[in-house]
């Protein structure tokens, strides 16, 4: 029955409630409104695509399938056409209406009520997305007329303001027109630059060229320059992730790599694959081959684009990778993942979990392959990069055992700038060898200076070189690895198979004098012999689980609102330094003579510039090395 005259009907009294909701809630940018109606237009082409399979005829010969946009800059009106399945006057006030009748609790709480599998797969249909134009327009007219014979077309008009109109129209063909009246300030979205930008960003590959009409200026016959309007194509269509490996070259990834991710760098690896079964989903990422741009600038951003059917949901979908895979760029595209009402943010939910676990799964994987085919590309990666996959070992305890394997670390044994992993590392450990030994510090050279390793040195085994801060919280949270527990070289004591324990006697023999050293400086817990020290004279080390020095160090430079409560170490004495038997021999003839702190003292500054702390009392050490000059030139005996 064809209608005949004009209806005013009124939205329930929530309506002022949803717009406000939506306009001011629900969305972050404005800008987005241009998505919402072109991925409604895209999915008006879907039906009528798919009717068509059953009933030809609808497409009434017209199979040049677009998505126009008309800028009227005269009228102030942004119009966005497509030739899709249209409505007949019925579904223009049932579609268009939805959330105005259904009233705005009812609405939210009927849409999450509703079973994930019964919700509508196109995220194009009309409500909120169609609402989002009064962000911008201070009126909206549609024109629509549904596809097959005996349908006429239908004029839908609304302010927002608590009432819409309904009224017979003319319209050649199937279809919708999306007719905004742009307020005075949302002009910008007239200019064609800004158009384009906007497809660019949101639109680009969706299926269906969206298209404009534009004036160009060509030579003609006189060699002047003529206008004419010409119809251009503002998206590529180019969907990478929808399209077979095979049939991507090397230039294209390239390309969108750089338009993903802002970034001009190399890539080290392309991750491309169509996931089947309960849940699918396209991925298609890359691992860069060094640090890009946005870190050095610290604006980076955890997660990939989120699309549904080629149209963009979220620039970074922190859902899909945690964030010690924040370097990973790229697009997950899973056209029947539930959205939430703004489609801005994802709502948690199995599906997403399923997604996230297969995308980590395969970036490690990814990573493992890297590492085991290209180890020059993998170790200039892990250069750059390795801090951050580090996080991962330190928070993430799923995936704790699959970081440890990509690790990589510099050792004694290895040379400067090289790296061993820790598969190696425990594949070349000496069969009396029962632990991973580290040493924390802030460079190789400062390291590989102290004297806690001399034990391990004279053993001839390895000890990996920390020098990166977050090694501080990634090797203790690994705790272990392949069933090799991790220590560190300086806290708590040392096996026999490293360094055999003193005897009795010889323990005996310094008990008086590591008592009164102990007593007379304060910083020291604890004295006593070393089953470690070879060569040096002394050395400080922390008790097996408590903080060591160098975690100190990192905590009190981390700045205001860290309190660091400093710890008192434990001095440890080689008994066979020439320094530490003369000390004990002055301290057995004259016990009281203040030599003994003097020189107790400075064996403890020696170890505390050792391990790369400072000391407190400079002055106090620059004076007892020069009382030990002075004697040393007057009586060189």
């Amino acid at each position: 029955m064809t209608e005949t005259r004009t209806e005013t009907l009124e939205f329930r009294s929530e309506l002022r409630q949803v717009l406000h909701l939506i306009t001011h809630s629900l969305y972050s940018h404005r800008e987005v409104f241009l998505r919402e109606l072109i991925s409604n237009a895209s999915d008006a082409i879907d039906k009528i695509r798919f009717a068509a399979l059953a009933d030809e005829g609808l497409l009434e010969g017209d199979h040049d399938f677009k998505i126009r946009l008309l800028a009227d800059e005269a009228a102030g009106t942004l119009t966005v056409s497509d030739n899709g399945v249209g409505m007949t006057r019925d579904e223009a006030v049932e579609n268009l209406g939805t959330i105005a009748k259904s009233g705005t609790r009812a609405f939210l709480e009927k849409l999450s009520e509703t079973d994930p599998e019964k919700r509508p797969g196109l995220i194009g249909q009309f409500g909120v997305g169609f609402y989002s134009a009064f962000m911008v327009a201070d009126k909206v007219a549609v024109t629509t007329r549904a596809a097959g014979a005996g349908h006429t077309a239908v004029r839908w008009e609304s302010d927002g303001q608590g009432t819409f109109t309904v009224e017979p129209a003319e319209r050649a063909g199937r279809g919708t027109d999306v007719v905004l009246h742009l307020k005075d300030d949302e002009k910008e979205f007239l200019k064609e630059w800004r158009l384009r930008q906007l497809v660019k960003q949101f639109s680009d590959f969706v299926e269906h060229p969206v298209v404009m009409d534009v004036e160009r200026s060509e030579p003609g016959p006189d060699g002047k320059g003529e206008k004419k309007t010409v119809t251009e194509t503002l998206n590529s269509q180019k969907a990478l992730w929808l399209r077979p490996k095979t049939g991507v070259t090397k230039e294209e990834y390239e390309s969108f790599y750089r338009l993903v991710s802002g970034d001009y760098g190399e890539v080290a690896k392309t991750i491309h694959y169509a996931a089947e079964g309960t849940t699918e989903f396209n991925v298609l990422l890359f691992i860069p081959a060094r640090m890009p741009v946005a870190f050095r600038w610290g604006e980076a951003k955890v997660g990939p684009r989120l699309y549904v059917r080629r149209v963009l949901i979220m620039d970074h979908c922190e859902a899909l990778l945690p964030p010690w895979l924040r370097f990973v760029s790229g697009v997950v595209d899973c056209p029947d993942l539930p959205l939430n009402v703004s489609r801005e943010t994802v709502q948690r939910n199995p599906i997403l979990d399923r997604i996230r676990k297969n995308v980590v799964k395969s970036v490690l994987k990814a990573l493992e392959e890297l590492k085991k085919d290209e180890p020059e590309a993998y170790a200039s990666f892990f250069k750059e990069l390795g801090t951050v996959l580090k996080e991962g070992v330190a928070r993430d305890h799923e995936h704790r055992a699959a970081l440890a394997d990509l690790l990589l670390v510099e050792s004694v044994k290895t040379e400067g700038g090289k790296r061993t992993t820790l598969a190696d590392y425990v594949a070349a450990m000496p069969e009396e060898q029962k632990e991973i030994w580290t040493l924390s510090g802030e460079s190789r050279e400062q390291l590989l200076g102290s004297p806690v390793l001399e034990a391990f040195r004279a053993k001839g085994w390895d000890v990996l070189l920390l020098t990166d801060p977050v090694d501080e919280f990634a090797f203790p949270a690994l705790e272990s690895y392949k069933e090799k527990p991790v220590r560190a070289a300086d806290r708590g004591g040392v096996p026999d198979a490293v360094g055999a324990p003193p005897p009795a006697e010889e323990s005996a023999r310094f008990a008086s004098l590591f008592a009164t050293l102990a007593s007379r400086i304060p910083d020291v817990k604890e004295v006593r012999l070393s089953s470690r020290l070879t060569e040096s004279a002394s050395c400080l080390v922390a008790e097996e689980g408590e903080m060591g020095a160098n975690m100190e160090r990192l905590l009190r430079n981390a700045g205001a609102g860290v309190d660091v409560k400093e710890s008192k170490r434990i001095l440890e004495l080689n008994g066979s330094h020439p320094a530490v038997e003369a000390l004990r021999a002055l301290h057995e003839k004259a016990p009281d003579d203040p030599r003994v702190e003097s020189f107790g003292k400075l064996l403890y500054e020696q170890a505390v510039i050792a391990e790369g702390s400072k000391l407190k009392d400079p002055a106090g050490f620059a004076k007892r090395v020069n009382e030990l000059l002075v004697k040393g030139a007057i009586d060189p005996a």
